[in-house]
């Protein structure tokens, strides 16, 4: 900040810069006379445009169904009944519900899983496109390494939380869980989430499920959500349960790093 003393500019520093190096949220904008500089302005309407574009943003599904055959696990491609994203905007309860087509194609399997793994975009393609691959690469050997076993990843388009309660069902999995693109905020247009639930089937709501949010470079590191999600998901095969009766210990999730 600048003032002026017997017409000399003193520049008086703003005590809240310091802590611009712990969080990406605007402040300490500083001001030119009553408003926010231009370069601030422009800054904001920039992250805005991010925010849009990935609301908007697409699955790369080719390179996906690339990087997912690294894990030598069967991979269905499937949809949400919301046709498109405009529909899936509007109407989220067709955003929870498989596509008939898809519904067929998870209807055959009599094996039971431990896991079942889904991914959709959500709010933010963009945050599957950047992060979902660099979280399962951790993941998935952990889960290995422990026996438990894994169901056919399930690759859904415009699906929301719920739609894997219904995938997980079919492929009769213990737990669901499903990556997620979040809602952009406008700091973080790619931030990822993971939503686990136990004995999953239709109907079920928030209270039933755990998550772990803000899985991104500039947020929860890989390594971190990796282990919070397989702490989660030992505890709940072990209890049975998850959701808001499903507490985290810290202390055996920092042993896990």
């Amino acid at each position: 900040m600048i003032e002026k003393v017997n017409d000399k500019k003193i520049v008086i520093a703003n005590e809240w810069s310091a802590l611009k190096k712990f969080t990406d949220a605007r402040i300490a904008l500083g001001k030119t006379g009553v408003s926010v500089s231009l370069k601030e302005v422009l800054k904001f309407k920039m992250a805005h445009a991010h925010a849009r574009d990935a609301v908007f943003s697409l699955l790369n599904i080719d390179e996906l169904i690339k990087q997912l055959s690294s894990f030598r696990l069967p991979v269905y491609l499937l949809k949400s009944k919301a046709a498109d994203k405009h529909i899936y905007l509007r109407r989220p309860d067709l955003g929870r519900q498989l596509s008939d087509d898809s519904v067929n194609q998870l209807s055959s399997t009599n094996i039971t899983y431990d896991v079942s793994i889904s991914i959709t975009n959500g709010l933010s393609a963009t945050a599957i496109n950047n992060h979902a691959m660099q979280l399962l690469v951790l993941l998935i050997p952990m889960l290995a390494s422990s026996n438990i076993s894994i169901a056919p990843i399930c690759l859904i388009e415009n699906g929301r939380v719920a739609v894997a309660d219904e995938a997980a069902s079919l492929l009769n999995a213990k737990i669901s869980i499903i990556l997620i693109g979040e809602r952009p905020g406008l700091s973080s247009p790619d931030s990822l989430g993971a939503y686990i639930t136990y004995n999953p089937k239709v109907g079920l709501t928030d209270e039933a499920r755990n998550c772990i949010s803000n899985i991104r470079k500039e947020g929860l590191q890989y390594k971190q959500a990796a282990d919070k999600t397989f702490y989660l998901i030992k505890e709940a095969l072990r209890l049975k349960l998850s959701g808001v009766t499903l507490k985290e210990n810290s202390d055996d999730t920092f042993k896990l790093s």
